[in-house]
């Protein structure tokens, strides 16, 4: 059961993590700079779902790897939501398509790079709580 909680406790973190860069970029235009839709608000009903996925996605961190580094297993299992979202949630859960590419031609970059972020806060959390 510690494992569990230490795990999805980590996967939150990491998704507020990922959340404030998100936030932070949009705010400071990185995204429409190369033109791409991203720029959300900070609002409680966009916060919470985005902290709840990321305890969600913690789990992920039971997989074996063969590294314990916090940095490559962060990246790695950082790849799970990101094909999630531009597989599944982006075609069939938005309008934005296979990829997210309504939003702009650079999109998967940027959720790929969110998403790192969340792997990493996630593997650092998952290690400063064992």
């Amino acid at each position: 059961m510690r494992t569990w909680m230490i795990l999805f406790s980590a996967g939150c973190l990491g998704g507020l993590a990922n959340s404030l860069v998100v936030w932070l970029c949009g705010r400071a235009g990185i995204p429409q700079t190369v033109g791409v839709s991203l720029a959300p608000a900070w609002t409680a009903t966009w916060l919470y779902p985005r902290i709840v996925w990321g305890g969600l996605w913690g789990f992920a961190f039971l997989l074996p790897l063969k590294s314990s580094r916090p940095l490559f297993k962060g990246s790695w299992l950082s790849l799970l939501p990101s094909v999630a979202m531009l597989f599944v949630v982006f075609p069939l859960k938005t309008p934005h398509g296979v990829l997210g590419l309504k939003l702009g031609l650079l999109t998967p970059v940027f959720v790929l790079f969110y998403n790192w972020v969340w792997g990493i806060a996630t593997a650092w959390a998952v290690r400063w709580g064992k």
